[in-house]
């Protein structure tokens, strides 16, 4: 049975449901899929799975002074005459003569529209614009008044030319040079943001040394591959230089010089220039596309940051700007021009029901160019405290005086309010000495009243302390508080173990949901730690009873484990802080790398470094002895079969063979204790492909590996090592003689004893009769995987719910197995349903095993429904062959017909056609399903007769082996999973196009970014056919050794070659495509697994 968690499902994590706070990041994301499991509001469809110091505890400073009043003598105050605005840099201040003076109306007119200009940029003015019929440019930030107009002939308008006043076309036209499309691909979930590919803008700011900006969620936090498409379609690769820990912006370097073919153009930063009522032009790559222009009118200047929902990245402590311009996905980074092409703000996000955009002030990004310039880090502080700007009458019901309120406003005329304190973060340097609440009013001595003043100060105080005036219940205090350097608690490393990715809990995630900066969380949960649910949004505690509160400790702590020991994990998710988990762990590395990388700003790689996995224990395990329940009279035969069920967990690595989950669960039975084989259903044990642990007695578990999966019928054997249960008195299931050797089988009406596993591992007892017997039907699923076919199953009257179990009569002797089948419906969508199976079919398996020989089974590679014979009279079915059926005892009458063919390229499936009609074979009338379903390995060629077209028809058929284990070899590249066709593929094809099928993709992989779409197949690498798995490994393994060959001897044309694979794809539906696959060795090796039946888990990877 397989977990319905959606975690389980996918490459993604089961994560907690964010708010939803009706807004949106501007960026655009393509993803397949994980997809993210969370419901995020970021405009993109998976983007998807930190090493910073720990918290600095900060010491009690605190010189919090109860009743010391704040000085602010207003008759010192400065008067406002003397803070006059300025005109707007870039702005027209002598006012050019106007051109064409034929009248005195239009000296008249001009002198009126300058004034009128000046006036409206100082006190906005309500105005309107002239007409769209004006042959000229329109000055869109000139504004007119109606009765101006009044008067002038339309043919005089025509003629009216302005000299030395800008217009938006030169400016839009020298802009759009300097603006770049963005594609990126974060290739591991990192931080508040999830592995994949997204599109968003940026744009020069430094055309000679190569400077884009952008917003941090495109620069992205994680590691990234990113390139930058210009106007004229050259691309250049980015390097990531610099992400702001906290406001939405960052910076990438790229190539100057690689530009061949374009005037590179820059574009200036000028957050003084920001006015409410200013036109404004947004460019960018809005909604994907490669270039859109969006205008709008700035109307707000100190908008507070938007809230783009609980765990994910939020800008605070900064206002926003906006306007009205409907930017959407895609458009994140765009710059936000004025009239004369100069940058006033960053495009970052917008509403998702309005259409508000929001824009992050350029004032913080012009300080850390200039240190960004020198090549210095960009000094940051922190007191790990959000602070809000709170209006004047807000503050009153705070309690603020009248006297604080006066002073401010007089100071800060154009003001409307101050900072308050919003939350303070436990353990943080202001821990114990701010409250939310606080309205702020100077900080050593200068009254705040806005962000920038506030970052200006703490900024470049990191390492010092700060005293801070506060207002706290009509009160004024001081507090010295420490500022703390922010990129210490900023993520900069992570460490990949068991499939997963983890780095330290991140201050933005830590403000998020209010607790403190320490702990390792869970990015992305990968295979090892998604089997304890500690899934993304989760903090790891401790591992093994060692704690962890950082990264360094959390990978030495899996360094000391034992491979294949079960160890306890402390965790809490983020959405849950109060509630801690315990839970066991399965340590099995074996299946990934364990490796730790470090953010290099340079390379903008993020280099690794391998740490030695959990090694295997040196001594031998010790046997382990359980006592088994005993249960009470009332549950016979239960109690005599009890000591013969186990429970299965059973976990998968990677998904292949069209799985969609990474756990299975369910109950098996011991069949030889000697031997140590025990037998389970196919819903429990899916595909070959990962690692088994095996329940006894609700006490000891052990690992199994998989022995043998039968190909039609849905039971699975496992082997286990019997020295490892000591004296736990398990016992060999019973099985009735008749029904095993197949004299007997379950028919209507039939008493019968269901002895199963309840969910909570209970034993569930009923007797019951049967109901009916048929064929179990199942569909062919989408993506194809393994489907029970050829096989009669019972439905009983009374179905308790279980995991499994079997079928008894009433001395507790085995007829039959009740297993769960899988399946889907009509709408693609999972199901599930009990039935009951024969005891008898899995004999000659068994019995091969207990031998020691390898079972080989035969069938002729048709799938065989049942037909009734009111149905196969017209069809041409002969009054003999009528009465021979009609006379079969205890059977219904019925036939049996080809419904599908499974293999159509097989020998046998050549020779059948969907609605064949089989009526003997080698002479004998076929009056059960086992009598064709399963052949001995003997049986090499068989003699069929069938109807065909109202014709008897007999013919030769040979018949096709089947193995107990489907796919010994897994390639993986470019984030794909790549394995041979197996049967679930090869019956929804007329002709395999290779034996090169695509399983899965992994989210930021270049496989996902480049289309190589799961269900399709690879016919050529670079023009040469490949026809299997070999022949691929093969060509790839040759391409990236020249890659890294052209890379050392400095050849770029080379290595622009073989940096690239031209992939052809055959889809489904027998479509081709080509795609091109930039490779990527760094993040996304070429690597194989193969079967190794000398390994605990039956496989070996190979790099």
């Amino acid at each position: 049975m397989a977990y319905t968690d959606k975690e389980a499902s996918s490459n993604s994590q089961k994560k907690s449901e964010p708010e939803d706070s009706g807004l949106r990041l501007a960026v655009d994301s393509s993803r397949n899929s994980s997809p993210p499991a969370e419901s995020e509001n970021m405009a993109a469809n998976n983007k998807p799975q930190d090493i910073s110091g720990t918290t600095r505890e900060a010491p009690n400073r605190s010189t919090v002074g109860g009743g010391s009043e704040l000085s602010i003598n207003p008759s010192q105050k400065q008067n406002p005459q003397s803070d006059e605005q300025q005109p707007m840099p870039g702005t027209v201040s002598d006012n050019p003569p106007l051109r064409n003076r034929k009248s005195s109306t239009f000296a008249d007119l001009g002198m009126k529209l300058r004034r009128r200009r000046s006036l409206a940029q100082s006190d906005l003015m309500a105005v309107f614009y002239p007409p769209h019929n004006m042959s000229q440019h329109i000055i869109t930030d000139t504004p007119f008044e109606a009765r101006q107009l009044e008067g002038v002939k339309d043919e005089d308008l025509n003629k009216l030319e302005l000299d030395g006043v800008p217009s938006w076309e030169p400016t839009l036209e020298r802009s759009i040079k300097a603006i770049v499309s963005i594609s990126a691909n974060c290739v591991r979930s990192f931080d508040t943001e999830n592995g994949g590919f997204y599109t968003a803008t940026g744009f020069v700011i430094d055309a000679e040394i190569g400077l884009i900006l952008s917003n941090r969620h495109v620069v992205n936090p994680g590691p990234i591959v990113a390139q930058a498409t210009f106007t004229n379609y050259e691309e250049v690769d980015l390097i990531p230089v610099y992400r702001d820990p906290i406001h939405d912006f960052g910076v990438f370097k790229f190539d100057p010089s690689k530009i061949k073919f374009l005037d590179l153009q820059e574009i200036k930063l000028a957050p003084h220039k920001a006015k409410v009522g200013m036109e404004i032009r947004v460019v960018g790559n809005d909604a994907g596309e490669k270039l859109s222009i969006l205008s709008g009118t700035l109307a707000r200047l100190d908008r507070n940051a938007p809230n783009y929902g609980t765990g994910r990245y939020n800008d605070f402590n900064t206002f926003y700007l906006q306007a009205a311009s409907s930017t959407s996905g895609g458009s994140s980074g765009s710059p936000v021009l004025d009239i004369y092409g100069d940058a006033i703000a960053l495009n970052a996000g917008g509403h998702q029901k309005a259409a508000s955009s929001f824009y992050l002030p350029l004032d913080r990004v012009v300080r850390a160019l200039n240190y960004i310039r020198e090549g210095l880090e960009v000094p940051r502080g922190t007191l790990q405290t959000e602070f809000v700007c709170k209006s004047y009458d807000a503050l009153r019901r705070l309690g603020l005086s009248p006297e604080i309120e006066e002073g401010m406003r007089y100071k800060f005329p154009e003001k409307t309010g101050m900072l308050t304190v919003q939350n303070v973060l436990p353990k943080g340097p202001a821990d114990g000495h701010l409250q939310a609440g606080d309205i702020l009013v100077a900080v050593e001595g200068v009254p705040i009243v806005d962000f920038v003043s506030l970052h200006e100060i703490v900024d470049e105080s990191v390492g010092k302390s700060l005293k801070l005036t506060i207002w706290r219940n009509l009160k004024a205090y001081d507090v010295t508080v420490d500022i703390q350097d922010l990129h210490s608690i900023t993520p900069s490393s992570f460490v990949e173990v068991g499939g997963g990715v983890f780095n330290e809990l991140s201050y933005q995630l830590a403000h998020t949901y209010c607790v403190p900066v320490q702990g390792v969380y869970v990015a992305s949960a990968g295979y090892m730690f998604s089997m304890i649910g500690a899934y993304r949004r989760s903090v790891i505690l401790s591992i093994n009873h060692q704690k962890t509160p950082d990264l360094e400790s959390f990978y030495k702590a899996i360094s000391n484990l034992t491979d294949g020991s079960r160890v306890p994990v402390r965790f809490y998710t983020l959405g849950s802080k109060y509630l801690e988990r315990v839970s066991i762990m399965n340590v099995t590395c074996h299946w990934h790398s364990f490796r730790i990388a470090h953010c290099n700003n340079k390379t903008g790689l993020w280099d690794y470094t391998d740490i030695p996995l959990p090694m295997p224990s040196i001594s031998e395990p010790q046997p382990q002895t359980a006592y088994i329940q005993k249960l009470s009279d009332n549950l016979k035969p239960a109690n005599s079969i009890w000591p013969s069920i186990v429970t299965i967990d059973y976990y998968v690595p990677y998904l292949v063979s069209g799985t969609k989950f990474l756990q299975f669960y369910g109950p098996g039975l011991i069949v030889d204790k000697e031997k140590g084989l025990i037998v389970c259903d196919r819903d429990t044990v899916f595909t070959s492909l990962g690692d088994v642990y095996i329940t006894f007695a609700q006490s000891i578990v052990i690992p199994a590996r998989i022995l043998y999966m039968h190909p039609i019928y849905c039971l699975v054997v496992l082997k286990y090592d019997p020295k490892l249960l000591g004296n736990t008195p398990v016992k060999n299931a019973k099985f009735h003689p008749d029904y095993m050797s197949g004299k007997k089988r379950l028919n209507h009406g039939d008493q019968t004893y269901l002895v199963g596993v309840g969910n909570d591992h209970q034993p569930v007892m009923r007797s019951t009769h049967v109901a009916s017997r048929s064929l179990i039907r199942t569909k062919e699923a989408i993506p194809p995987r393994w489907r029970t076919v050829n096989c009669e199953g019972v439905a009983l009257d009374d179905q308790p719910p279980t995991q499994g179990g079997i079928l008894c009569d009433s001395d507790g002797l085995i007829t039959g197995f009740w297993v769960n089948i899988s399946t889907q419906n009509s709408k693609g969508k999972e199901v599930s349903f009990a039935s009951g199976i024969d005891a008898n079919l899995i004999v000659p398996v068994i019995e091969s095993l207990k031998r020691d020989e390898n079972p080989v089974l035969r069938h002729m590679d048709i799938d065989m429904w049942t037909i009734r014979l009111a149905s196969a009279r017209p069809l041409g079915l002969s009054s003999e062959r009528i009465k021979q059926v009609e006379e079969l005892d205890d059977n219904i009458p019925q036939l049996f017909y080809v419904r599908s063919i499974l293999d159509p390229e097989s020998e046998a499936g050549k020779l059948f056609k969907s609605g064949d009609i089989l009526l003997d074979i080698d002479g004998q009338f076929i009056k059960k399903i086992t009598d064709v379903a399963i052949l001995p390995d003997d049986k090499k060629e068989v003699e069929i007769t069938l109807l065909r077209e109202g014709e008897e028809i007999t013919m030769k058929v040979p018949t096709t082996p089947l193995y107990g284990m489907e796919g010994t070899r897994i390639v993986c590249w470019a984030g794909a999973t790549f394995q041979s066709a197996f049967l679930a593929v090869r019956e929804q094809l007329r002709t395999i196009p290779s034996d090169i099928y695509v399983s899965s993709t992994s989210y930021g992989s270049p496989s996902s970014r480049y289309d190589i779409k799961p269900n399709s197949f690879v016919i050529e690498v670079d023009g040469t056919p490949v026809k299997t798995l070999d022949d691929f490994y093969k060509i790839i393994k040759a391409k990236e050794d020249n890659a890294i060959s052209a890379d050392k001897e400095g050849d770029g044309d080379a290595l622009t070659q073989s940096m690239h694979a031209r992939v052809t794809l055959v889809n489904m539906q027998e479509k081709t495509s080509v795609v091109s696959v930039k490779l990527d060795e760094h993040y996304w090796p070429l690597s194989q697994m193969i079967r190794d039946d000398s390994t605990v888990c039956g496989w070996r990877t190979l790099l």
